[in-house]
């Protein structure tokens, strides 16, 4: 493991876990806390074609997102995208 920060490869010790499940790792030399492998941050395709359509169907934004623990932002935002997309395809 190689440090961001300073470039160190030796002193670097295992700090816990993220929220995601992903190793962390704290550099003695610099005290930097990084995640070596970070787990992508992507919803599956099959996600947001199944909000997009509830959406489409009469449920509200919010309620999309909390049936599906997604943000109400990123339901919009992939709304938006698909109108883009129909329109210029």
């Amino acid at each position: 493991m190689k440090c961001p920060k300073c470039g160190a490869t030796t002193n670097q010790f295992l700090s816990g876990k993220t929220k995601a499940g992903s190793q962390r790792v704290l550099c003695w030399g610099c005290r930097k806390r990084y995640t070596p492998n970070p787990k992508p941050h992507i919803y599956p395709e099959v996600i947001r074609q199944i909000a997009i359509k509830e959406y489409y169907i009469g449920l509200s934004g919010r309620g999309v997102g909390k049936i599906h623990r997604i943000s109400k932002a990123n339901v919009f935002r992939w709304i938006k995208d698909a109108k883009k997309q129909m329109h210029c395809g």
